[in-house]
């Protein structure tokens, strides 16, 4: 197989894994504050997600990289265009990573206060910049000739790709709504969490089912190959993992959720091929696969090294998820 397609469906299997797993650290994080009480059942909240959330970032840095290297083109022109919302995202994953490990360092109530929200903006503003990221992707950005962006930052912001953004957000609570009733047990948080998660759940549909339509009238994806069906797709299994959420069943609610998640970033993907990024000046200028990607001698290198080391990522990671497999109660964050 062409060198140059086995990296692109490399780094859509890595965003399709770093938006499955870090998508319920984003939920979580973000309704921590809307669904507590207190300080102790914040902390047992972010238990759940305390042994893997700093593993689950490693997927968006291993996909970062990866197109660095294979395609370093696409990775310095997506950099010049969302600088300033890649700048945002950082900052705010690393409050939330600061909120997470300094809460505790203190019995302070108002200090607890501030890093519980912290957390929660810290999960929620990187959820959001992803749904205006990938939106603009759909519709295209002013890219010349020379590959450069020359659009406005302001340029970035629509009302798709705001409907984007909290399309992602509302998609990401749901899981992450999903995900803790996976992980909690016995705690007067499950009801609170079943409730938030049908309000999130609902406007996720209707979220995505608006963004959904407005892809259709301000791009021109849907006409393209599978995607209408993988993302149409993902919209349909999601509102089924949502009945089963509404019904007590978190298992199936997390596995539909997670399957939507995986069919819209590969209906994406998709839909994009050979492109990475479309210009929306002519079609001439788009990014695609061969004219931003790597020398075929580096792509070679790449693929080896790849072939050997992600395997044992995916291992260690699949250990660690066995290991922490245990529900969590009250009791264990009380003692």
């Amino acid at each position: 197989m062409d060198l140059n397609i086995v990296w692109f469906i490399l780094i859509t299997v890595l965003f399709a894994g770093f938006f499955l797993l870090e998508g319920f650290d984003y939920g979580v994080g973000f309704l921590s504050p809307f669904i507590t009480e207190d300080a102790v059942e914040r902390r047992l909240l972010l238990h759940t997600i305390a042994p893997v959330w700093d593993g689950n970032e490693v997927w968006m840095i291993t996909a970062g990289g990866a197109m660095f290297a294979a395609f370093p083109h696409v990775y310095a022109t997506l950099f010049s265009a969302f600088y300033l919302p890649l700048f945002l995202l950082l900052m705010a994953l690393i409050l939330r990573g600061a909120g997470i490990e300094l809460r505790n360092r203190s019995a302070c109530e108002h200090w607890h206060s501030f890093w519980d929200w912290a957390v929660s903006f810290g999960s929620a503003l990187p959820a959001f910049l992803w749904g205006v990221t990938v939106a603009n992707l759909c519709v295209g950005l002013e890219i010349n000739a020379n590959m450069i962006y020359i659009g406005k930052m302001l340029d970035l912001i629509s009302i798709y790709t705001i409907v984007g953004g909290l399309a992602f957000l509302f998609v990401f609570a749901f899981h992450g709504a999903a995900f803790l009733l996976l992980r909690l047990q016995h705690s007067p948080l499950e009801e609170r969490v079943a409730a938030v998660g049908c309000k999130t759940g609902l406007m996720a549909i209707l979220s995505f089912a608006a963004f959904l339509a407005l892809t259709a009238v301000h791009t021109t994806i849907l006409s393209m190959r599978v995607a209408p069906l993988l993302l149409i797709g993902a919209a349909v299994v999601f509102i089924v993992g949502y009945a089963a959420f509404t019904r007590g069943r978190p298992v199936p609610a997390f596995a539909f959720s997670s399957t939507a998640i995986i069919l819209t970033t590969v209906g994406v993907f998709t839909a994009l091929f050979p492109n990475l990024m479309i210009s929306s000046m002519n079609p001439a200028y788009n990014l695609t696969i061969y004219n931003a990607a790597s020398s075929p001698y580096t792509l070679t290198i790449m693929t080896i090294a790849a072939g050997c080391l992600v395997p044992v990522v995916l291992i260690y990671q699949g250990w660690t998820y066995w290991v922490f497999r245990k529900r969590i109660t009250l009791h264990d964050v009380e003692h």
